[in-house]
């Protein structure tokens, strides 16, 4: 609200809530995910910008805003890091009895601004990275892809695709009970993109047969999610991947710089800086893969997310949607790595480029 209150008058209402009655005497409507922005939300109304501080938009209906002239504004890449931070911390977390993971082989479907940054990643830690992305590769853009299905010998896969509703690049049920068939039996699967890129319901059925290790933060049917899916992933998490104080600023400061322009008014809003912290590694430690364990789950304990949306099982049928959106609605913005300062000291050159690569501020 601080950034567009020199903007105009500003009313802040429920994501859910936003309604026909409520917007059409507005000029402007900001999002996020759960807002659903179409002919429906809007005809009729005076609004004359859209903007979602989201990196996905398959919420507004983009072709509905383009024929009416209704200018429109998304906030893609905005927490990328943080979406890849949550990417390896989930990893770590679960692999934590067995972190040999130089040399494993890690799927990556889906190549864009979070895609990319799990590929440089990765390589930093010595996995053998294959990526599937049709539409890229149609671009002869300069990177060596692969066919999905030669990702399901992968050790790890994790999906970073765009919700498409149809088309040759459709990813409705991507990953269906036939592919994750065709997963290998412990494979770590993570899902940070959009929920309904896997199908959970056959997810439900195969995860015991196939011994898969999965981590969830995104749902089909949010926010009823699939609760007898929820007891079998290893860790379950509410649509946070990129909740992170950074993410947060960098998707205002891209809607609001927009909308600057769209109206023709100069930015004067600016965003407070976070200090970095000091963080301490830890005196012992018997490997890198055990170090960077450590020290993510110190910056992000993954398992109190976790933790916290297991609860929605001691709720009621009609309590848990709210409570799953409770769950995002106050969620305590966690600070991304490069937020913290690291001493050199006696650290092997190894470790310190695995460290900066991960965006740690490195001190003498």
């Amino acid at each position: 609200m601080e950034a567009f209150s020199n903007v105009g008058n500003v009313e802040l209402v429920e994501g859910r809530k936003i309604s026909r009655s409520i917007i059409k005497d507005k000029d402007i409507l900001l999002v996020r995910s759960v807002t659903k922005v179409d002919k429906g939300l809007i005809a009729n109304s005076n609004i004359k910008f859209v903007g979602t501080a989201t990196i996905g938009s398959d919420h507004i209906d983009k072709s509905y805003l383009n024929s009416n002239n209704i200018f429109f504004s998304d906030a893609a890449g905005c927490n990328s890091d943080a979406v890849a931070e949550y990417v390896f911390t989930s990893i770590f977390e679960v692999l934590k009895n067995n972190l040999e993971i130089k040399g494993k082989t890690i799927g990556i479907v889906g190549h864009g601004n979070i895609g990319s940054r799990v590929t440089n990643l990765s390589k930093a830690l010595g996995l053998k990275v294959l990526v599937n992305d049709p539409p890229l590769k149609r671009m002869n853009q300069n990177l060596e892809f692969s066919e999905l299905d030669e990702l399901m010998d992968a050790d790890i896969i994790t999906l970073h695709v765009p919700l498409n509703m149809g088309g040759p690049d459709s990813t409705i049920h991507l990953f269906d009970y036939s592919r994750l068939g065709k997963l290998k039996d412990g494979t770590v699967l993570i899902n940070a993109s959009r929920g309904q890129v896997i199908d959970n319901n056959a997810l439900q059925k195969i995860i015991d047969i196939k011994n898969l290790n999965v981590i969830l933060d995104v749902w089909e049917n949010e926010p009823n999610i699939n609760t007898m899916l929820l007891e079998k992933v290893k860790i379950a998490t509410p649509h946070i991947a990129g909740y992170s104080y950074e993410g947060k600023v960098n998707g205002t400061v891209m809607i609001y710089n927009s909308l600057c322009e769209f109206l023709n008014i100069k930015p004067e809003w600016k965003p407070t800086q976070k200090q970095a912290e000091v963080l301490n590694l830890p005196e012992r430690f018997d490997s890198l893969e055990g170090l960077l364990h450590k020290l993510f789950t110190k910056i992000f304990p993954i398992r109190n997310d976790d933790t916290d949306l297991r609860r929605i099982l001691n709720f009621s049928e009609t309590e848990k949607g709210k409570y799953f959106d409770l769950l995002r609605k106050d969620y305590l913005l966690r600070k991304e790595f490069i937020n913290y300062k690291i001493k050199k000291g006696n650290l092997t050159p190894d470790l310190l480029n695995t460290l900066n690569k991960f965006r740690f501020i490195l001190e003498n």
